[in-house]
């Protein structure tokens, strides 16, 4: 009888290294990249701090992935999505104007005047690969939205 106990928690243990082995998470920037690469480009590279950093582009626009929370350039926590677009005069009104009514991307004028916008993702403990992926798609989708907006103020 104390046998059957046993095999249910053996089961079970063997159930959540699984779930956790299938997890995306920020330790993984090959992952990343590799997971990127279903949308576009994607290149892994390091940032001038020696943190990973992904680069590429998705239908035509270049974004960056930079890494935050590592521990000597690796077992990083978290990612933030970066895109920007030069060229255009967009005023920092029309920007806070996005920010009030976007759930998805902050945008903001960079250090030479630039639009732009980020998306922060929490990998800590990691997230199933399908969130991952939706993250991905709202990321595309964002980014999408936000060129046209900047598009539609020149």
């Amino acid at each position: 009888m104390k046998a059957i106990p046993i095999l249910f928690i053996a089961a079970g243990l063997s159930v959540a290294s699984a779930q956790a082995a299938s997890l995306v998470d920020a330790t993984d920037p090959e992952r990343i990249v590799q997971l990127m690469r279903g949308f576009g480009s994607s290149t892994l590279e390091s940032d001038d701090y020696g943190d990973p950093l992904i680069t590429g582009r998705v239908e035509g626009s270049k974004y960056g992935i930079y890494f935050y929370g590592c521990k000597e350039n690796r077992n990083c926590k978290d990612i933030q999505f970066s895109a920007a677009w030069a060229g255009y005069d967009i005023s920092l009104h029309r920007i806070n104007e996005w920010n009030k009514t976007k759930r998805y991307g902050k945008a903001y004028l960079d250090n030479d005047g630039d639009p732009a916008i980020e998306l922060s993702v929490n990998l800590t403990y990691g997230v199933s690969r399908d969130n991952f992926d939706d993250t991905i798609d709202w990321w595309v989708i964002t980014m999408k939205e936000f060129e046209k907006y900047i598009q539609s103020a020149n």
